[in-house]
């Protein structure tokens, strides 16, 4: 286990940096700001709106901590294992890294204080976004940028298995 580990580390040092950024910020803001506290930074654009979450993305599964913390801990489980099984290519490091990083920081928020604190809040054209922090940044950001990796790591496999494929029929016609 360690050698698979030994050139994966990285995924887990940007794990921890992503994680201590999260609660430095949220510990700021949960000693700084009041409950439903609005700090303006571009008037109608972007502000730091303090709000607790009891829910998941979009307050869906609101009051559920339990589960919350149980689902978390069960991806955090996986990656883990994902991690050190699998053959990751280079570029997946990072984006692995802030996911679980980012998982991690909404899981603490979750046991030590049964929701997550959330601080910034973005409008465009009117809409207003559910207000969200660096985890859930880190989360989605790191999902699409693996789930690209990934889509475009399998094509390169079959794109090498079609030329091994290719290969072997001309070895066994000229044979």
């Amino acid at each position: 286990m360690k050698n698979k580990l030994k050139n994966k580390k990285s995924i887990y040092i940007t794990g921890i940096i992503l994680l201590l950024l999260d609660q430095i910020v949220k510990i700021l803001v949960r000693t700084k700001m009041a409950l439903y506290q609005e700090i303006k930074i571009i008037p109608k654009l972007f502000s730091l709106y303090y709000v607790e979450n009891d829910g998941a993305a979009f307050s869906i599964l609101g009051s559920k901590t339990l589960l919350l913390i149980i689902i978390s801990l069960a991806c955090i489980i996986y990656l883990n294992k994902f991690i050190i099984e699998e053959k990751l290519p280079k570029i997946s490091y990072i984006p692995l890294g802030l996911l679980l990083g980012g998982i991690m920081g909404n899981l603490i928020d979750r046991i030590i204080y049964h929701s997550v604190t959330d601080y910034l809040s973005i409008f465009i054209f009117k809409y207003s976004f559910p207000v969200f922090n660096i985890a859930d940044i880190a989360i989605c950001l790191s999902t699409i940028f693996l789930i690209i990796i990934f889509i475009i790591d399998d094509k390169k496999e079959v794109n090498r298995s079609e030329k091994n494929d290719s290969c072997n029929r001309r070895r066994k016609s000229t044979n």
